[in-house]
């Protein structure tokens, strides 16, 4: 028997999306409760995501997610798979690693939740203002800048970071070519724009697209007549003066925010 059952109750919930085969939800929650058997510290929630893409000759169609609350940190992780109870057995072997040997980075949060307006027409899962205390396009000026160290990820590892914390972006450097990257919902799914343009190679998937357009190369002050130009809720860009990719996003009071990697 699972030492769990004798504990506190863990919240999990398994959500799905496209046609995931019978059975795959109860086998993930058991496979996840493994996972997280022997952690020390209190497991608050497990919740995890499986996507079964409408095309079964895609490659790997089957894909599998996880982020567990350990005491108010994240651990999260993502595998894909043949079939779906593959790809759930390979969520647990990687979650567990993760839960046993990684560190959190609790200072790794975007602390901007209270900021952020979600992509146009949405709000992102944040609270929505009135436009009556908002100050005139051309009045509007950057009022916070955050600059720190971005994490190593795959866009499929930045797109649980974004769910989790809910915000309507995720600024991140890819693993696997260094760009400097930005993950963000887009229709049903998500999608994902990199500052190394047509250098960079992704494979497109059914919930994750990849933006065919390079990020603009531009200074600051570009960036916000741009912003203010289009009407829109934040704008990716490559900053000339350092040569990263940066986040300027409009705030709740209408002013901006802009987020930079760290020297």
């Amino acid at each position: 028997m699972n030492r769990l059952a004798s504990g506190p109750a863990i919240d999990v919930l398994v959500n799905k999306r496209g046609p995931v085969p019978e059975g795959a939800s109860e086998y993930a929650r058991e496979k996840m409760l493994a996972a997280v058997a022997h952690v020390g510290s209190p497991v608050l929630a497990i919740r995890a995501q499986l996507t079964q893409a409408a095309n079964p000759s895609a490659r790997r169609p089957a894909t599998a997610q996880a982020m567990v609350d350990v005491n108010g940190f994240p651990v999260r992780a993502h595998c894909a798979a043949d079939t779906m109870f593959e790809a759930v057995d390979l969520l647990q072997d990687r979650l567990a690693a993760r839960l046993s040997g990684t560190r959190q980075r609790a200072g790794r949060a975007h602390r901007i939740t209270a900021d952020v307006r979600g992509p146009a027409g949405e709000n992102g899962g944040h609270g929505h203002r009135p436009d009556r205390h908002r100050p005139p396009v051309a009045e509007r000026r950057i009022v916070r800048h955050e600059s720190f160290g971005l994490g190593r990820q795959t866009p499929e590892d930045a797109v649980i970071d974004l769910e989790a914390m809910d915000h309507a972006f995720w600024l991140f450097t890819d693993m696997t070519s260094g760009a400097d990257c930005v993950v963000y919902r887009h229709g049903p799914g998500h999608r994902v724009a990199s500052s190394g343009g047509d250098a960079q190679e992704w494979e497109a998937g059914p919930c994750l697209s990849v933006s065919p357009a390079r990020a603009p190369e531009c200074g600051v002050d570009e960036a916000v007549e741009r912003m203010r130009l289009a009407g829109l809720a934040f704008v990716f860009f490559v900053d000339s003066a350092t040569g990263r990719g940066c986040v300027l996003y409009q705030r709740h009071d209408g002013h901006y925010g802009l987020i930079s990697p760290a020297p």
